[in-house]
């Protein structure tokens, strides 16, 4: 039995089978480059877009899902798929062309849902309205990037936005029934080990639906490379990230989903922590402490818990709670 609430057992439930996440690049940009916002990106931004390697950039969307579909059956056996819109902020642009990228994902065979990965500043109402009519017909999460919920934090990784854009944002879906999987980043700059805790606190108190957790990484080509190889920013080791996460999933609400626990960045271009690269042992690592320790996802909230996780929510088409 799992000892947090694991997005792969969700879809389990829900589809009955073995489901994967398929990258797409969709050639969005970022309001944090373009000049809306900023220009230089967020520190740790190589200026690729997240999760951009490994896949068909020069495709479009549909061409993009079946070479990954052909690459994940193959390799984990996957009979359904969820077409991740993950590069940039992929609800920058006019509703008419998102609708008509969402729709081309749908259309292929076997793409059972949508997970739109973007920023809080990128959701104007019209947007969110279309989003809506994706959780209604469709399996749908919109993740919202908030790597910190401290306000000096996001502006020293020079995010471009403050925690009240992301409880703005979040406001916005939940009134519409959107479910909302909040990114965050342990390790940032400046950040103690209490602050980046009271980060699972905070998203209790907010309410969302899921969380993606990811250790800070240094690639080449980014402000943090220079920080990184300056001395100004140290990278937390194996051991401490995988006590950090078990500590926060102590503190994370069991309703919550947990989409991501660690992250592992393109081979080429990652000078640390190296240890990354090792995505199933660091997962095992955090599987093994939470044995260990006899606990599990919410277990510092309360001495009266429920038995580990038998949720009946199926996830079609549910509020943001």
């Amino acid at each position: 039995m799992s000892r947090y609430n694991a997005f792969s057992d969700e879809l389990k439930r829900v589809f009955g089978c073995k489901v994967q996440r398929l990258s797409v690049d969709a050639g969005f940009t970022c309001p944090n480059r373009d000049g809306k916002v900023g220009t230089q990106g967020c520190i740790f931004c190589g200026g690729k877009g997240s999760g951009s390697y490994g896949i068909l950039q020069e495709a479009g969307v549909a061409q993009q899902l079946e070479h990954a579909k052909e690459v994940m059956v193959r390799k984990y056996k996957a009979a359904r798929f969820i077409a991740y819109f993950q590069s940039y902020s992929n609800t920058y642009a006019p509703v008419e062309r998102l609708k008509a990228l969402y729709d081309e994902a749908l259309s292929v065979p076997d793409v059972v849902g949508l997970i739109v990965g973007t920023r809080p500043d990128c959701l104007p109402e019209a947007t969110l309205d279309l989003l809506a009519s994706y959780a209604r017909r469709t399996y749908f999460w919109l993740e919202l990037g908030l790597q910190s919920h401290l306000d000096r934090t996001l502006a020293a990784i020079g995010r471009g936005h403050d925690r009240a854009s992301f409880e703005s944002a979040l406001k916005g879906c939940r009134e519409r029934g959107i479910r909302v999987c909040a990114h965050v980043i342990l390790g940032l700059p400046g950040e103690s080990r209490e602050e980046m805790l009271s980060c699972a606190e905070y998203l209790n108190r907010q309410g969302v639906d899921g969380v993606k957790v990811h250790l800070l990484h240094v690639m080449r080509g980014t402000r943090l490379a220079e920080q990184y190889e300056g001395g100004e920013v140290t990278i937390l080791d194996r051991d401490s990230y995988v006590g950090l996460v078990c500590d926060f999933l102590e503190r994370l609400d069991p309703r919550i989903v947990v989409q991501r626990l660690t992250g592992d960045g393109n081979r080429r271009d990652l000078i640390a922590p190296l240890w990354s690269l090792a995505k199933f042992e660091v997962l095992n690592c955090i599987d093994n402490e939470l044995k260990r320790r006899g606990t599990r996802q919410g277990g510092r909230l309360s001495e009266n818990l429920p038995p580990l996780f038998s949720p009946s929510l199926d996830g079609r088409g549910q509020g943001g709670g």
